[in-house]
């Protein structure tokens, strides 16, 4: 299994549609690839939005992403998402183990 942490800096005074646009459009585009969205958060300053995605393991990740892009759910948002972000970093992180 993979999660893919995702951290988007969002312009100025957009963080309130940008969270009803995940919420309705970009989330529901996803579970319904069977891409689970995990969690998300707002940072304090209100212009971070950091959320994790999951993938089955590192190579079904290209495919998946390929598949959401060219979704209905994702292709009927139009220029929206890339609206609201001015920068975005991504990051895939497999889960480590603590020793006792």
């Amino acid at each position: 299994m993979v999660d893919q942490m995702r951290s988007y800096t969002i312009n100025k005074g957009m963080m309130d549609s940008w969270v009803k646009l995940f919420e309705t459009g970009i989330k529901p585009a996803h579970e319904a690839l069977g891409i689970p969205v995990v969690a998300f958060w707002v940072n304090a300053d209100r212009n971070q939005f950091i959320w994790v995605r999951r993938f089955a393991d590192g190579d079904d990740v290209p495919a998946k992403e390929a598949e959401f892009r060219n979704s209905p759910g994702f292709q009927a948002l139009g220029s929206q998402p890339g609206d609201h972000i001015a920068r975005m970093d991504v990051q895939n992180l497999e889960k480590g183990n603590l020793a006792a």
